[in-house]
């Protein structure tokens, strides 16, 4: 699990009311908490409760519907998930491995800020470990890997012609899904599975706000095709330019917003 620690406030945004703020402390009610992360108790099923749990909190927090600062109060998750203390410490811990909340002294879990420096950081990484798996993709895919990639690339070309940013968010992840699984690394499967989990609520942000370039999905979806094309031609080289150039525009468009909001 990640050390525990304190993260510093940064400065207030000048002339906007951004909802992006760090530590001034959101306190949501339970009734908002409800809503937000479990509208209903979690349903038993074949995956472990945690896991579950887990999601459900996880996609509440990407999705901004628990907005950052947000405290996360053990008995009111309790309340409306209707799982045990036990369960809900070992989410909280597993979120906060994941960078997607912290711990803050005599306060507890809240949900963590997006910052600019941190953006940048990960996008630098991820432009890195997707390169490799574009490099190790084109020398070690199989033809069924190369088909389902093809696939999931109609699936995501569908979603983006629909507009709606959860469905893009979701076909681009079925999308990543196949592609990391055909580098064949195990490996290199977990470390970017763990940055995607941090870099998750940045995606989203990029996908879904009002202030994104309209050019942006262009360029993405240009941007994959080509990268599909360079796979099926078994060209490592020229597939991990091309991702790690997806990659770069694609963290110039988070950093453009997170700029104009004053970051």
């Amino acid at each position: 699990m990640m050390p525990r620690r304190v993260v510093p406030v940064p400065r207030r945004c000048q002339g906007h009311d951004v909802m992006i703020r760090y530590y001034r402390m959101m306190v949501v009610s339970s009734h908002a908490l409800a809503d937000a992360a479990a509208r209903s108790p979690v349903e038993r099923s074949a995956a472990p409760l945690r896991r579950q749990v887990a999601e459900r909190l996880r996609q509440s927090i990407i999705a901004g519907r628990l907005p950052p600062g947000a405290r996360l109060i053990e008995r009111e998750l309790i309340a409306a998930m209707g799982v045990s203390r036990t369960v809900i410490r070992e989410t909280l811990r597993e979120l906060e491995s994941e960078g997607l909340i912290a711990m803050i002294p005599n306060k507890g879990p809240i949900v963590r800020e997006l910052t600019l420096a941190e953006a940048t950081d990960l996008y630098a990484i991820r432009a890195v470990l997707e390169g490799l798996a574009a490099r190790l993709f084109a020398e070690r895919a199989g033809a069924s890997h190369v088909a389902r990639l093809t696939r999931a690339l109609d699936r995501t070309t569908k979603a983006y012609a629909k507009g709606d940013p959860a469905r893009i968010f979701e076909a681009k992840d079925r999308f990543y899904d196949v592609f990391f699984e055909g580098a064949g690394s195990e490996t290199l499967s977990l470390m970017i599975g763990t940055l995607h989990g941090r870099i998750s609520r940045w995606r989203s942000l990029g996908l879904g706000h009002p202030q994104r370039s309209p050019s942006r999905s262009r360029e993405t979806m240009r941007n994959l095709r080509a990268l599909v094309a360079a796979l099926r031609k078994r060209d490592p080289d020229l597939a991990e330019r091309i991702i790690r150039d997806e990659v770069t525009r694609a963290a110039a468009e988070v950093t453009r917003l997170l700029t104009g909001a004053g970051y």
